[in-house]
Parts: structure tokens; sequence; C-alpha cells
């Protein structure tokens, strides 16, 4: 199947073909077309659609229990996240970077921007 932004596409107003970009937005890299000329911006509808299925994840609460396994807790993660999280990096590292940020906040990083030369930062 070819995609839409394979095709030269006309602004509406100016009628110049766009040039193809990308933008980045909440770590996102949205695909997007701009007018030279008058800098009309259209982003791929795919994109736009990830995008808001990732707006719409991050402003949902999950409530998950904490366990104790061994002599750690285990905290579950919803399948709905973990499910998105690899549509998205097609493969999940199976090590994630756990930080106490603040009193009562505790954050997990997934992904590649965590490792580097082997190693996470």
């Amino acid at each position: 199947m070819t995609d839409i932004f394979d095709n030269p596409i006309l602004c509406k107003i100016c009628k110049k073909e766009m040039k193809k970009s990308e933008i980045e937005k909440n770590g996102f890299k949205l695909r997007i077309v701009v007018c030279p000329k008058c800098s009309v911006k259209i982003v791929h509808p795919v994109d736009e659609q990830e995008y808001n299925k990732f707006i719409n994840l991050k402003n949902k609460d999950f409530r998950v229990k904490m366990r104790l396994v061994g002599n750690s807790y285990a905290v579950s993660i919803p399948k709905e996240i973990v499910s998105f999280m690899n549509e998205q990096r097609k493969v999940m590292d199976e090590m994630v970077k756990l930080c106490f940020e603040d009193m009562g906040r505790v954050s997990l990083d997934f992904g590649e921007r965590l490792r580097h030369k082997g190693r996470f930062r």
C-alpha cells in the first residue's frame, strides 16, 4: 500500500507543492508537510492518530497493586500501556531504568535512549 505522503501535496491556500519535514511533540516524531510559501503544516494522519492514542493513555490514571516478591516489591504495568509501547518501538527492551524522583514518586524509563555503549545512563 502506498503512503499518502509519497505523493505531491499542494497547499490549499497558495497552491504550492508542500515539502516533507518532521516535528517532535512530547517525544513523538510526527511526519508533516509544510508549505514553503505560507508555512501551513499538515500532520500525517497515521502519526496524528498514534499521538492521540498516546495523549489518551497519558491522561488516564491506572490503579495497580504493589506486591512483595522475595526481598523486592513488584508493580504490574497495565497491558494497555505495554501494548502501546510495543506498537511504537516494535521491540521493548527487557531492562528498564527505575528512578526514585521525589518523595512519593518513582519513574520507569523504557527504550533505546537509556542505552549508551551497552550501559544505562
